[in-house]
């Protein structure tokens, strides 16, 4: 059945020293927790197909992907700020690639890469596990920036078994299936540049741009048309990472760790382990419990995007491209944010049109809201409302008094607005979602997975596939988190 799907194995066809060659250690008596038939139906498999042995076979690590070569990749990184030298594929293994297509349909080769597969060359400490618990997390993560519109990788499905697994306490091992046209870092690039390896860093920077960017960039042909093609790559990847950490404020998210083995080269979101939708806002807002110094936190998302691509510039200094040329990209970051996020903000808010006078309006929104702790998601969507009934809006502040006499500004700038109103009620509400991923819920998927129960899984797939429009029945997902929420903590364990 699988014998018969398009593989390829392009990464695999560099030289050797980007990664190696192994079998994953397979899951002991496997059983398949949940399939997402949406990234399913990108790759051209059919519910037969997923519901058969032979996937759940391949997908726990016990059967080679027909036609594929199994590797783990190498990569380097700065890890909270800091050099921490080679790391790599410690828990993942890349199968190949599937020729499939893309939400469009246009056609697209989809890597697929098994985390938890077991021990690797890379694993340095670990033991190349990963457990139930952040293996759903990250399944439900990437099916929600899916909805919410954001660039992610994919999570095809989770395999799981009742092996052991020893981190704070015993937990039960899992492999998550992720899946992205590429799995490439920013740590790909710095690992050759520290190698002194510019033979190398070529290699992977032509790959690169040959099979990812070829409608933006042109591979040089010869050494004097290479400053040319690196700036444009890097424009590129400037673009998109800015564009992304935009998408990221814009509905409370936070990575929690933003280390440049951690970001991906084609501006996804990738990585998720303790990462967090705010419930109450606040700017400075840590997600990770690790993050004791708040590198991490929300306010500083935009900023760490930067640096990491400073990192990532720094390295084509080897291949000779001039550093004028390199900041002179990187010079182009904060423009390309600050108008992303401020269009972004522009439809939150219903403003149809940036004025003078809304810079301080916005100010004043985001220090209300950090200082009364406000429900961010449901603060913007319920502002959609307030021209006609304001009661839930200010129901989620402890001063009404000070919401009220902000609201009072709010109504007369939208009073000004010509126009439909409805529509502009219907806009707000489009880019405002009902649903995120809140981390109770994710927590209530955990509970239920560890009874071999998928059926809140299943819920949230279905309201985090549109997060925009009202479930019927699903009310208790848009709900405020509960006291207990408050005591959740995920760390880079998660």
């Amino acid at each position: 059945m699988f014998a018969q799907l398009p593989v390829s194995n392009s990464f695999a066809q560099l030289s050797p020293e980007f990664y190696t060659r192994l079998q994953p250690r397979g899951l002991n008596n496997p059983s398949l927790l949940h399939v997402n038939n949406d990234v399913a139906g990108l790759l051209g498999l059919d519910k037969a197909q997923t519901e058969s042995d032979e996937f759940l076979q391949i997908m726990s690590g016990n059967a080679p992907l027909p036609g594929g070569v199994t590797l783990s990749a190498v990569y380097s990184g700065h890890q909270f700020g800091v050099w921490a030298g080679q790391l790599g594929d410690g828990r993942a293994h890349l199968l190949g690639a599937v020729a499939g297509h893309d939400d469009t349909g246009k056609p697209c080769d989809w890597e697929l890469q098994l985390k938890g597969a077991g021990l690797t060359p890379y694993s340095r400490m670990g033991d190349g596990r990963a457990v139930l618990r952040s293996s759903v997390r990250e399944y439900l993560a990437s099916a929600a920036m899916v909805g919410l519109c954001i660039p992610t990788t994919l999570a095809l499905c989770i395999t799981e078994s009742d092996d052991p697994v020893y981190r704070e306490t015993t937990e039960t091992a899992a492999i998550v299936t992720r899946v992205a046209p590429s799995f490439v870092r920013f740590g790909s690039f710095e690992h050759w540049y520290a190698n002194r390896r510019p033979d190398l860093l070529r290699e992977l920077l032509n790959y690169v741009v040959s099979h990812f960017f070829a409608d933006e960039v042109k591979v040089a042909q010869s050494d004097a048309d290479l400053p040319a093609m690196v700036c444009g790559f890097l424009d590129s990847v400037i673009k998109r990472t800015a564009v992304l950490m935009a998408d990221w404020l814009c509905v409370g998210f936070c990575h929690g760790v933003m280390n440049t083995d951690n970001m991906s080269i084609l501006g996804l979101t990738i990585d998720y382990g303790p990462y967090g939708f705010m419930d109450g806002f606040q700017a400075n807002h840590i997600c990770n419990h690790s993050d004791s110094e708040g590198r991490y936190a929300w306010n500083q998302q935009a900023s760490v995007g930067l640096w990491n691509l400073y990192r990532l510039a720094n390295c084509f200094v080897s291949l000779g491209v001039p550093q004028e040329a390199l900041t002179e990209c990187l010079d182009r970051y904060e423009p390309v944010f600050t108008a992303t996020f401020r269009e972004k903000l522009i439809r939150k808010m219903g403003l149809v049109q940036w004025q003078e006078d809304d810079e301080q309006l916005l100010e004043q929104w985001w220090q209300m809201l950090h200082a009364q702790k406000a429900d961010f998601t449901l603060s913007f969507r319920y502002l959609s409302e307030v021209m006609h009934d304001d009661s839930r809006f200010l129901g989620l502040f402890s001063d009404k008094s000070a919401a009220q006499q902000w609201l009072q500004q709010y109504k007369a700038r939208i009073a000004g607005i010509s126009g439909n109103e409805a529509e502009r009620v219907d806009g707000m509400n489009a880019v405002n979602p009902l649903y995120v991923l809140r981390n109770y819920l994710a927590e209530k998927a955990i509970w239920d997975a560890k009874r071999k129960n998928p059926a809140t899984i299943e819920n949230l797939l279905t309201v985090l596939r549109n997060p925009f429009v009202e479930h019927a029945g699903m009310e208790q997902f848009a709900a405020l988190p509960p006291d207990w929420a408050n005591e959740i903590a995920v760390s880079c364990s998660s």
